[in-house]
């Protein structure tokens, strides 16, 4: 029986062959790679993907879905909420960096890049499909309109780069949306910061990007005994990740 796509799961899938090559081209699966895919769906990406692995780990939600996939030998499928895996367990089990895959459903796709950012220094690189706006807030340099407080969190711990446009009739149903395949390589020597703090300064200074900090960031400084120089007469998206950081690792240690 056909698998209905589900609007609650964000669910659009991918039919296009040329563009299933193109991804898997990017992706480089090698044999006995530790690889999980987020989201397999009807396995459109997860078949070419598991010839060329030998085995591969998915995590699906839907249970219907999640029933199919099981009937496959080669793959092992976590029935869950992706935002409820535990990336540190997979990769005690394998005993390897993860490669992580996935096309990313749209309504959660935020969440999904802030709960595996907790687990990026048990990741080897991270291969998504997303809509092509969240994208390019990923990858946006400062001083553009679509550096934001996402660029900012990734970008201090990823090396990030828009590798491949996919557009709506690649999927069925074809979503409203353009999308693209985002490469995220976790840094070697990322800047050592409280990522908590870090994510409270960015929030706190994006809060109003459209006006000057002095009133949002520059007065959360002044509250949070920072002492060193910091030019607040700026919009938070004219700061670069480096002065963020940089940011987050002087202001003193909550009491």
């Amino acid at each position: 029986m056909a698998h209905i796509a589900r609007k609650r799961f964000g669910q659009h899938f991918l039919s296009d062959g040329g563009i299933i090559d193109a991804i898997v081209q990017e992706i480089a699966p090698q044999p006995g790679d530790a690889m999980v895919e987020i989201g397999p769906g009807l396995a459109a990406l997860t078949q070419p993907l598991v010839e060329r692995l030998g085995r591969l780990t998915v995590i699906e939600l839907d249970r219907d879905l999640a029933k199919r996939l099981r009937e496959h030998p080669q793959l092992e499928v976590i029935e869950s909420d992706v935002l409820k895996v535990d990336f540190a367990a997979l990769a005690a089990r394998f005993a390897a960096p993860l490669r992580v895959v996935g096309n990313l459903p749209y309504n959660i796709s935020t969440p999904i890049l802030f709960h595996l950012l907790g687990f990026a220094h048990l990741i080897a690189d991270q291969h998504f499909m997303l809509q092509k706006e969240v994208i390019d807030r990923m990858v946006a340099r400062p001083a553009t309109s679509d550096y934001s407080r996402l660029s900012v969190m990734l970008q201090w711990r990823y090396r990030m780069e828009n590798v491949l446009f996919v557009p709506p009739e690649s999927f069925d149903p074809p979503p409203r949306v353009d999308s693209a395949v985002v490469r995220m390589v976790p840094l070697a020597e990322p800047p050592a910061v409280d990522a908590a703090r870090l994510g409270e300064i960015v929030q706190v200074a994006f809060s109003q990007r459209r006006k000057i900090m002095r009133h949002t960031l520059g007065k959360w400084l002044d509250e949070h005994g920072f002492a060193g120089q910091f030019d607040a007469q700026r919009r938070a998206e004219e700061v670069p990740v480096a002065e963020y950081v940089a940011l987050a690792q002087a202001v003193p240690p909550r009491p």
